[in-house]
């Protein structure tokens, strides 16, 4: 059986958000989709008796928060695979232990009980940086969460040949025949030696080379993969995190590697995947990979 795309509701707006989306992709994919609450309750209210017809309060609203959460996606997607549980754990626990089992995990930008000010839950921050999947983070406006632009971004760093979160990038927008906007940054060293052969006269071009050629070799096998991929390679002088982040407001998605230590766990998120998942106009997916220094989009 293939591995469902699984998405994390609490009943919130941003949760719903992320139900849509997750739906959408679902059927992009032909995917089966497991949705998910998180709930405490019987630790709180305890067990019902078996004698006794009453409910504890929790407990229905975990039910009604699954119910209402699986209507709506039915009516979005009939014919879509669906499967629905309530997991008597933390959220962060409980998703985390979802992901190993799914192809892709999503959750929304906040949740309930959030601070109206806050930029990103902690649930959302904790997941993205320690799933061992893929994860998408809803965000963003009508016309990026209704894939209107047509444009997936992908920031590529210096340890993304071939990298998971490149491949991710070709396969979404090959699925949805969407142009794919690859955007590579660098950034001049603080200090230049003045006699190396090669940055005498401008030294910009030198970096400017060196940061096309990574580009080529980064996309090269996941190119000859998926040749009707329509390719946009952008490079920019300056810092991945910010660069990518204002570009986002063109994309539908933009998509993000993130390094992964075998000895911790989960995920490191970098400066680049922290701000996008903060600031970025579209939903982020931040993709685990291996490696010392995996960033993506360049140094942050």
């Amino acid at each position: 059986m293939e591995s469902p795309l699984v998405v994390g509701v609490d009943g919130s707006d941003a949760s719903l958000t992320a139900l849509d989306w997750a739906v959408d992709e679902a059927v992009r994919h032909t995917l089966p989709l497991r949705i998910v609450h998180a709930s405490m309750w019987e630790r709180y209210e305890g067990v019902v008796p078996a004698w006794t017809t009453d409910r504890p309060s929790g407990q229905i609203l975990a039910e009604n928060i699954v119910g209402v959460a699986a209507e709506r996606a039915r009516l979005r997607a009939p014919d879509l695979d669906l499967s629905t549980d309530v997991l008597a754990e933390d959220a962060s626990t409980a998703l985390l232990r979802e992901g190993r089992e799914g192809t892709l995990l999503v959750v929304g930008s906040r949740g309930r009980g959030e601070f109206a000010d806050l930029l990103l839950g902690s649930v959302s921050l904790i997941v993205a940086a320690r799933a061992h999947c893929p994860v998408v983070v809803v965000r963003g406006d009508r016309h990026a969460l209704e894939a209107r632009h047509g444009r997936i971004l992908l920031g590529v760093g210096d340890h993304d040949v071939d990298s998971p979160a490149v491949r991710f990038a070709f396969r979404e927008a090959a699925v949805r025949d969407a142009e794919l906007d690859v955007v590579r940054t660098w950034r001049r060293p603080a200090r230049e030696p003045v006699d190396h052969p090669l940055l005498s006269g401008d030294g910009g071009a030198y970096f400017a080379e060196r940061s096309s050629e990574l580009l080529d070799k980064a996309l090269e096998a996941a190119a000859s993969e998926h040749p009707r991929v329509r390719l946009r390679r952008t490079m920019f002088e300056g810092p991945a995190h910010r660069v990518l982040t204002e570009r986002s407001a063109a994309a539908d998605l933009l998509v993000v590697g993130a390094r992964r230590r075998d000895r911790l766990v989960g995920l490191e998120l970098g400066r680049v995947a922290h701000r996008a998942l903060h600031h970025a106009s579209c939903p982020v997916v931040v993709v685990p990979q291996r490696g010392p220094e995996t960033t993506g989009g360049g140094r942050s």
